[in-house]
């Protein structure tokens, strides 16, 4: 028998299926079109095209098993987080997606710290509201699509339209909508604070579950789409940093992990809510039951390396230019990237922030641009990390996993720049991973989402930081710091003009 974990991500939707055991044995991408851009850090999707993906991956998987969905015995749910769907009266789509990295809505953001109040709304949901969450880009819509936001009659998550379309449920979990901006993170369920107070009507949300519940089954139609069988259990699941979370073992106190995907995130395990008051990092509920997390997250990590490969060297394999990065001194002969290609979330909560090289010279050649990409990121999750460290879950060593996990010299110089061991583990699947081990638990096979971590995750290659080079870093860090308070003015003014 095997649980599926279907992760709708960003570039595609890709489906894993684990034995009992925990041992990923099966896999399948299918990609997602690309993201439509149609101004400066709009950034939308379009949730049939998830489903179709989601289709074609997990009929993929099941080929690649050779198996049909009899043997599938639960199916866990994850995704990019603070997507935007919204459906009508008769449950269709009514406008695409505006996914995680749109920052269009500053104007709501604005509107509603002024409608009710800063402390407020960290009262209410024990985070600031961001452009990249759920309910400012909803509010974007009732301001400039109010027909369509007339229409509206339910609001989903990626992940939980994928479920809409497999189980005909319309719900959520904890960690997911913690990031919505509408959720009351400390008593895990929806704020009526923020709805009532911003005029919204609680019947447009989806019921909210803990991470490893049963929200529904596969009905008929998505048996015949999928493959799978009717009547399978579909898991509440977790959004995509919870999930990876779980597939780290991030799930007891002192656990920190850092992920690199196409946005970067270090994440860390908490007992009880606790909130940074300049909302430099986001407190969530955590997919294990009754435990809490707090995540900083970088707009354009993975995204930074994705980026220059595809505008200045699509020829090139990404371990071709990590190899060529190993050509550059540590240093970059002094050249520094700041990643900000979307805007920023931790530390600055900026927008209008932008990417930039700083100290760029004749010498520098490609090599260099590519260090300075891999050591910039890596100074801007130290930048998240600090700020945890700040609120007590100091960690006893970081777990990387992601793009950068695969990389040994970016795991090294993530040791050297975060001054910390760092650990890989020898399954790394993702947050799809985490999700079928939601499944795992939900179907019975394990007690508890602490248990399966502790029985099935193993640590494998170590990294420990090199003192001259920590030190080396150190200095670097503290240049890069200094960089954005001296150019955000500068990035404000860029926004105004360019729009």
């Amino acid at each position: 028998m095997y649980w599926l974990g279907l992760d709708v991500g960003t570039g595609g939707s890709r489906a894993l299926l684990i034995d009992a055991a925990g041992h990923p044995c099966y896999s399948f991408v299918a990609p997602h079109e690309e993201m439509r851009m149609l101004r400066p850090l709009w950034a939308e999707q379009t949730p049939e095209d998830w489903w179709r993906a989601g289709q074609i991956a997990i009929q993929g998987v099941l080929r690649e098993a050779g198996i049909d969905g009899s043997e599938i015995r639960g199916v866990g749910l994850t995704g990019q987080m603070h997507g935007l769907v919204l459906l009508d009266g008769q449950r269709k789509v009514i406008r695409p997606a505006l996914i995680w990295c749109d920052q269009r809505s500053q104007p709501q953001v604005d509107f509603i710290n002024s409608t009710l109040g800063v402390g407020s709304v960290l009262r209410y949901t024990a985070n600031p509201v961001l452009t990249g969450f759920t309910l400012p880009k909803l509010l974007w819509v009732r301001d400039y699509e109010p027909e369509k936001f007339a229409a509206v009659r339910t609001v989903l998550l990626p992940k939980d339209y994928l479920r809409f379309k497999l189980s005909g449920d319309f719900a959520t979990d904890v960690s997911d909508a913690s990031g919505t901006a509408l959720f009351d993170v400390a008593n895990r369920q929806w704020s009526e604070g923020m709805m009532s107070g911003l005029g919204l009507e609680r019947s447009i949300l989806p019921n909210v579950y803990e991470s490893s519940s049963i929200t529904g089954r596969i009905h008929a139609s998505a048996a015949a789409a999928t493959g799978l069988a009717l009547g399978t259990p579909v898991i509440a699941g977790a959004g995509d940093q919870a999930a990876s979370a779980v597939g780290n073992g991030i799930v007891t106190a002192g656990s920190v992990s850092c992920t690199i995907g196409t946005s970067g995130v270090v994440f860390a395990y908490l007992e009880k809510p606790a909130y940074d008051p300049a909302g430099r990092v986001h407190t969530f509920c955590h997919a294990v039951r009754g435990a809490w997390h707090v995540m900083g997250v970088t707009q354009g990590a993975g995204l930074s390396l994705q980026w220059f490969r595809t505008r200045f060297a699509p020829e090139a394999a990404y371990d071709d230019l990590t190899a060529d990065a190993t050509l550059s001194p540590a240093g970059a002969h002094g050249l520094f990237w700041l990643p900000y290609l979307m805007g920023e979330r931790t530390p600055h909560l900026d927008a209008s922030a932008r990417a930039a090289w700083v100290g760029l010279t004749a010498k520098h050649q490609r090599a260099d641009l590519v260090r300075a990409i891999l050591e910039g990121v890596c100074f801007s999750q130290k930048d998240g990390l600090e700020i945890i460290n700040g609120l007590g879950a100091r960690p006893d060593l970081v777990r990387l996993s992601g793009g950068g996990a695969r990389s040994p010299f970016w795991h090294q110089l993530f040791a050297d720049i975060f001054n910390e061991r760092v650990v890989t583990l020898q399954t790394q699947e993702g947050s799809a991973y985490g999700a079928a081990l939601l499944a795992l638990v939900g179907t019975g096979e394990y007690s508890s989402v602490v248990e399966v971590c502790k029985r099935i995750l193993h640590e494998t290659e170590a990294k420990e930081p090199n003192a001259d080079a920590a030190a080396f870093y150190s200095r670097r860090y503290a240049i890069y710091r200094s960089l954005y308070p001296a150019l955000k003015s500068a990035f404000e003014s860029i926004g105004e003009l360019n729009g």
